[in-house]
């Protein structure tokens, strides 16, 4: 698995728990995925430095990404979808608005990616469409 893919699965594993965690900051939240995934032996640097940017770039950027996904999600408002979904589509909407060195594409298959391993059977659909409808609304080409 890549150093990006990698990334992502530890900064929406953070996402999660930042959201379970009241009062968990993105650094604890952030070392917890890391130390849970153990396993996969020491993190390639690059992988920890674009976990922390996604982190912290959803984290800064959450009211209006937030803002993005009420606009864009059709009868589906934010607290009513599951935290999976509701943090995937903020990492992809982070990427789409403020990363333009990741091509649209790249953002939305990886998202969906991670919307069917840590997701439901639907999530992978709905983080689609609803990143997809977001970047054209963005202008991402």
């Amino acid at each position: 698995m890549g150093a990006r893919r990698t990334a992502r699965e530890r900064a929406l594993q953070a996402l999660y728990q930042l959201e379970m965690a009241q009062g968990a900051t993105s650094r604890e939240a952030l070392d917890s995925a890391w130390a849970a995934s153990a396993e996969d032996g020491k993190p390639e640097p690059d992988a920890v430095k674009f976990a922390k940017e996604l982190v912290e770039g959803v984290e800064a950027n959450r009211e209006e990404i937030d803002g993005l996904i009420e606009r864009h999600s059709h009868n589906w408002r934010l607290d009513r979808m599951s935290r999976i979904d509701r943090n995937v589509l903020r990492l992809g909407i982070f990427e789409l608005k403020y990363r333009p060195d990741i091509p649209r594409k790249v953002t939305i298959n990886e998202a969906v990616e991670l919307g069917k391993n840590f997701g439901t059977e639907e999530s992978s659909a709905f983080v689609n469409g609803l990143l997809d409808r977001v970047a054209v609304a963005l202008g991402k080409p």
